[in-house]
């Protein structure tokens, strides 16, 4: 029901359609039901042209045309990289706190919400409580502070010196950012464990773990778009699986019992793999030249190459859906990090293909892909290798070879239905409520 008295909330989302970024996600989908929960919202975001990344106009037709969008500058990424510095955080921050301070002058808010993984700007929350006494809540889709890549001597997205830098001004900001916090909003359940370990004085009912909502309405749009993919052709008589999403070194485990899997399997049916190819989309966050490929070096040292294909670069998201839509089954990729939950099971779920998730036994995928009964997983432990899953990965792979083209799964969609975003928005909305009775 909608109330005679909304309330009003300033939404701080640097990265914002038409980039097309997936940190936006939860905050896109949920625009659309916000209002009839009792909210009016206000979009704080960078204009496209100071943020690097794909551009997809399509996106920006999903946001209700009534949403206030107040866009900012940014330093220029040309200028600033020539001293190292291309970070969006440290480039929009002086725009986004002018911008802010303006709207929280000039209208009446009753809560601030921070939904981004450019988390410099989560410290603004702090700044801005101080002055206006406006409670604001912080979503933390990524940990800000982590020592993952330390302890397993993995290489860090950007390299070494850029990953440090980025968390030394997390060390300073982040309990800057968390002093004044109504509420902490997380994707994964292990954040607030770490982050109530780290800051004692915060509660345990300052915390909810809220996935991201599936985004059913894009499915509805889709067919009516005329989306054309260029991945591969779905009408060549191959059985093309794909995965789409973040690639990385911590997802080596994952991807070598696959591949490992493969290879063994090959090698007692060679015929039946002629008709298969493997598609790894949107590996990188890097642009250009700076994508690098962690997917097919694999591949060639298992000597599987030519079934695997890997395009590093972003595209646009109503194609990624798109190539979801037309693949024969799709593959789920996981982090050897137990508290990665990947955000792109929704979609997944929505194209109605048969699923093969690798992910550590701990992450949420694993459970809600049974609850919904909508794939088949094979789970590992931090301790495991590749060569562990051997027998549990050829299973899959042999149940994946055994359907028909055009399988879909029997979904459960009674059990999704917590899932979608209108429910996640929901209980976003009420989290929104409490922060003003706890104020």
């Amino acid at each position: 029901m909608y109330r005679t008295l909304k309330r009003k909330v300033l939404i701080v989302s640097p990265h914002f359609p038409p980039i097309n970024a997936p940190d936006h996600q939860r905050v896109r989908m949920s625009l659309a039901y916000m209002e009839q929960f009792g909210w009016e919202a206000h979009v704080l975001t960078v204009c496209p042209d100071c943020v690097e990344g794909i551009q997809d106009p399509i996106l920006l037709k999903t946001i209700p045309s009534h949403i206030p969008i107040t866009y900012t500058g940014a330093l220029p990424v040309k200028q600033t990289r020539r001293i190292g510095m291309s970070s969006l955080g440290l480039r929009c921050l002086p725009y986004i706190l002018q911008a802010g301070e303006r709207l929280l002058r000039q209208q009446k808010f009753d809560l601030i919400y921070f939904s981004t993984t450019v988390f410099l700007t989560m410290w603004l929350g702090s700044i801005w409580y101080q002055s206006f006494k406006i409670p604001y809540v912080l979503d933390f889709q990524d940990p800000w502070l982590s020592d993952y890549y330390k302890q397993t001597g993995t290489q860090p997205p950007g390299g070494r010196f850029k990953h440090g830098f980025a968390q030394l001004q997390a060390k300073l900001l982040e309990p800057k950012a968390l002093s004044q916090v109504a509420h902490v909003i997380s994707v994964s359940p292990a954040y607030p464990k770490t982050l109530q370990q780290r800051y004692p004085y915060l509660k345990t009912e300052q915390f909810t773990v809220l996935p991201f909502g599936a985004p059913e309405p894009d499915f509805s749009a889709l067919s009516s778009l005329n989306i054309q993919q260029t991945i591969f052709n779905p009408n060549d008589g191959k059985r093309h699986w794909v995965y789409v999403g973040r690639g990385g070194y911590d997802m080596a485990l994952a991807v070598r019992s696959l591949f490992l899997g493969i290879q063994s399997h090959r090698h007692q049916n060679p015929e039946i793999w002629q008709s298969v190819q493997l598609h790894f989309v949107g590996t990188s966050y890097a642009p250009g030249n700076l994508a690098v490929k962690t997917i097919e070096p694999i591949a060639q040292e298992l000597g599987i190459a030519d079934l695997v294909t890997e395009h590093p670069h972003r595209i646009p998201y109503f194609e990624a859906l798109q190539i979801l839509v037309d693949s024969d089954a799709i593959v789920l990729i996981g982090s050897d990090d137990p508290d990665y939950t990947a955000s792109k099971l929704y979609p997944c779920i929505l194209a109605k293909k048969p699923i093969l998730a690798i992910f550590h036994h701990q992450s949420s995928v694993v459970d809600i892909l049974h609850r919904c009964q909508a794939g088949q997983a094979v789970t590992f432990t931090s301790k495991q290798e590749p060569q562990d899953l051997l027998s549990q990965v050829i299973t899959q792979l042999n149940w994946l070879l055994s359907i028909n083209k055009g399988f879909q799964p029997d979904t459960d969609w009674s059990a999704f239905q917590p899932y979608t975003a209108r429910a996640m928005t929901h209980k976003q909305c009420a989290i929104f409520d409490r922060c003003l009775t706890t104020a």
